[in-house]
């Protein structure tokens, strides 16, 4: 019997994977990964390691969840190292959660090996902050769909008096959800940034305003991230990463 890592890959910068990913990464005899995995990441496996791609794409998995659950038990059964790769950390939205609970039922070690979110450090390399004294005290991490595709069950005055707010997988959904926090009470001036491949070179930013996203006027393309704050203004003065795309990197 072996053992499984749930492994966050953070969000897709290679050089932001945790010195305890890369280790396990290294050792294993089977790595399952998700679509949004930068392919330099797997690079770093060992010769022989079998590779599973058991991402999503187009709003549609490639194996259903209780597929990969069981591929995860029989790969478990039958190597001594076996990582599930996911992009940005585990639990934010990543069904970590669901599959340690399952591992834990059928008996399988396991251990979860935290990741960079994306949700943090995509907006901190477009120059914006989550938090900033004087601008912003709290923030929220929501998804932007619900189960089977549907709209997400929110409560959306409870996002109304709070600073940031974050949508995960919520391009599709991007209109709706402005909709809905301008009728919650957040003012259509509201500034809001979407982060297109956010800690990639092809990282690409369209800054907006609620009210212009709920009258379906901006293009986005995903994978990206949804910010909705005061703090987007200070993107003009913190833009760091893609000032420094032309310099040498250290």
């Amino acid at each position: 019997m072996g053992k499984v890592y749930i492994v966050g890959a953070g969000p897709g910068d290679p050089e932001l994977l945790t010195l305890k990913a890369l280790k396990v990464i290294k050792k294993a005899d089977v790595i399952l990964y998700d679509r949004l995995i930068n392919p330099e990441i797997l690079l770093h496996a060992k010769p022989g390691c079998e590779l599973v791609y058991v991402g999503k794409e187009d709003g549609k998995h490639i194996l259903e969840q209780d597929k990969i659950n069981f591929l995860l038990y029989e790969f478990a059964r039958n190597n001594d190292v076996v990582v599930r790769l996911k992009g940005g950390d585990p639990f934010v939205f990543g069904r970590g959660g669901e599959e340690a609970l399952f591992l834990k039922e059928k008996g399988i070690p396991f251990e979860i090996v935290p990741g960079v979110t994306s949700a943090i450090s995509v907006p901190m390399y477009a120059g914006v902050p989550v938090t900033h004294r004087g601008v912003a005290s709290s923030f929220v991490i929501v998804t932007g769909h619900g189960s089977k595709g549907q709209f997400p069950d929110i409560n959306w005055k409870s996002l109304a008096g709070i600073d940031t707010v974050i949508f995960l997988m919520g391009i599709a959904n991007r209109q709706k959800i402005a909709e809905n926090l301008i009728k919650a009470g957040r003012s259509p001036e509201t500034p809001v940034i979407f982060i297109e491949k956010g800690t990639t070179k092809e990282q690409k930013e369209i800054q907006s305003t609620l009210g212009e996203v709920a009258q379906g006027k901006i293009k986005v393309h995903p994978p990206a991230i949804f910010l909705v704050g005061e703090v987007v203004r200070l993107r003009e003065k913190i833009n760091w990463f893609e000032e420094s795309l032309g310099e040498v990197q250290v």
